[in-house]
């Protein structure tokens, strides 16, 4: 099924809470959990990726999921997709969402079993 483009959809980063909204008519409809990578190069780890009940099938999770990619190119980072819908969003779009270096898969998901509070 393809994505719809939901231009009602305004995406805001919110870095120290560790989320990237998704918000229509000020209300969050979704986000992407995520934590930085404490070492270099500072990967965008996506953690989970939800979407409030009522806004599923509207496209919002992908939507969430290409922006994501966006912020980490913008900043030149990997992002490494540990949520498994991120993670099939990425195997489907490989053109938008380039895979990151094996170590850097590691030391994301060492980083966030030592840190329970990162989800």
């Amino acid at each position: 099924m393809p994505e719809s483009t939901n231009t009602s959809i305004e995406y805001r980063d919110e870095r120290e809470a560790g989320r990237l909204l998704a918000v229509e008519d000020g209300t969050a409809v979704g986000h992407i959990a995520y934590f930085v990578l404490a070492g270099p190069p500072h990967a965008l780890v996506a953690v989970h990726t939800i979407v409030e009940p009522g806004h599923e099938g509207r496209g919002i999770a992908g939507g969430l999921v290409r922006t994501f990619y966006g912020l980490a190119e913008a900043e030149g980072v990997p992002v490494v997709p540990l949520c498994p819908y991120a993670a099939s969003w990425a195997a489907k779009h490989p053109d938008e969402a380039p895979v990151p270096p094996a170590e850097v898969t590691a030391a994301a998901k060492a980083q966030l079993a030592a840190d329970s509070d990162l989800w």
